[in-house]
């Protein structure tokens, strides 16, 4: 009984325009909500060519208003860059407009470059200093959610509006046990991007598992993976697309963000030797196959990390490459089944 989830990067494929790939993160989340999927997240990049996903809240509100079921959130919202007050007022109109389907997942990358960051925080911010001051500014984020701000605090008094009776789920986001560790402090659910970094990350949700102080949050831990997952009718489909995805991030560890490039530019490019190595060792943040496979696969990877539910990056160069994925995994885990029983 593996549930699956969906990150939206809104990718924009070499050819297409920004305006275009937000509208296909549209339609693809009214198929996932459709479909039965549990969750889906919106990622938070910037000054980036190939992604056209810079501010989840305002998107999240135009998915919610065009699905009617699934859980919608940030995958996410980075912390570092913005006033903890900001963002909780943000997530509580969102929760007082879409009462329990709002999920506020919070990073602390700085989701481009270190100039762009400077452009994000004010031209005298220090990016280092951000990312030291994240716990207190977790926490405080959580004191306006929960109108829990400590007395004698700053900022005692001080209300998060619109005032609602319920609250976005919290989780924390990262690729390397130090976000875990946060996330069992603050009592928080705790995402891992397999996707970023395919190794230690068994590793970072059972020290999060074994280290969790119950909180207003949560009373257990509660833990996932996402991963990036291309499904396609046969396993020598899937290979083709996915040569699209290999160079994507390969380019990517190169510090070129251009957009997805289409397999036939993929299958032109030239690939040095440590392109090579890299493309190779990149499959382990991976899933590609037929949905046999990529079910088994999936299966394995859940069990790995001892959760019961599993976040799928989708990838490829067209919007139907991406909505095959969803679909043939739909199938493959009797998604639309389920949620019809209960």
């Amino acid at each position: 009984m593996l549930k699956l989830s969906i990150l939206d990067q809104s990718p924009v494929s070499s050819g297409f325009t920004h305006s275009q790939a937000l509208q296909q993160t549209i339609g693809l989340a009214q198929v996932a909500d459709r479909l039965g999927y549990t969750r889906f997240w919106v990622s938070e990049h910037h000054n980036s060519a190939g992604l056209a996903g810079s501010s989840p809240e305002v998107l999240l509100s135009t998915l919610a208003a065009r699905t009617s079921r699934i859980r919608l959130g940030s995958g996410g919202v980075l912390l570092p860059h913005y006033s903890p007050y900001k963002v909780a007022e943000n997530f509580r109109m969102l929760e007082a407009l879409y009462p329990g389907r709002i999920d506020l997942g919070i990073g602390r990358a700085p989701g481009g470059t270190p100039h762009t960051a400077k452009a994000l925080r004010g031209i005298s911010a220090d990016m280092f200093e951000g990312l030291e001051r994240f716990p207190a500014q977790v926490t405080d984020l959580l004191g306006f959610l929960a109108d829990s701000v400590e007395p004698g605090h700053v900022f005692e008094g001080i209300r998060a509006t619109p005032l609602v009776d319920s609250m976005p789920q919290v989780w924390l986001l990262g690729s390397t046990g130090q976000s875990g560790v946060y996330a069992s402090q603050a009592g928080a659910a705790f995402c891992f991007a397999h996707f970023i970094n395919g190794a230690g990350g068994q590793h970072a949700v059972r020290s999060y598992r074994s280290s969790f102080q119950p909180s207003a949050l949560n009373v257990v831990p509660q833990a996932t993976v996402c991963i990036y997952v291309l499904c396609a009718e046969t396993q020598a489909e899937a290979e083709g697309l996915a040569a699209s995805i290999d160079l994507r991030i390969l380019q990517m560890e190169k510090g070129e963000f251009t957009g997805v490039k289409s397999p036939e530019e993929a299958a032109d490019y030239v690939y040095s030797d440590w392109d090579q190595t890299r493309v190779r060792d990149n499959r382990s943040r991976m899933i590609i196959g037929d949905p046999n496979r990529v079910r088994e696969q999936l299966l394995n990877l859940a069990e790995s990390y001892q959760v019961d539910e599993v976040m799928v990056v989708t990838g490829g160069y067209r919007f139907e490459t991406r909505l095959q994925t969803i679909e043939l995994l739909a199938e493959a885990f009797n998604l639309e089944m389920r949620q019809h029983a209960f």
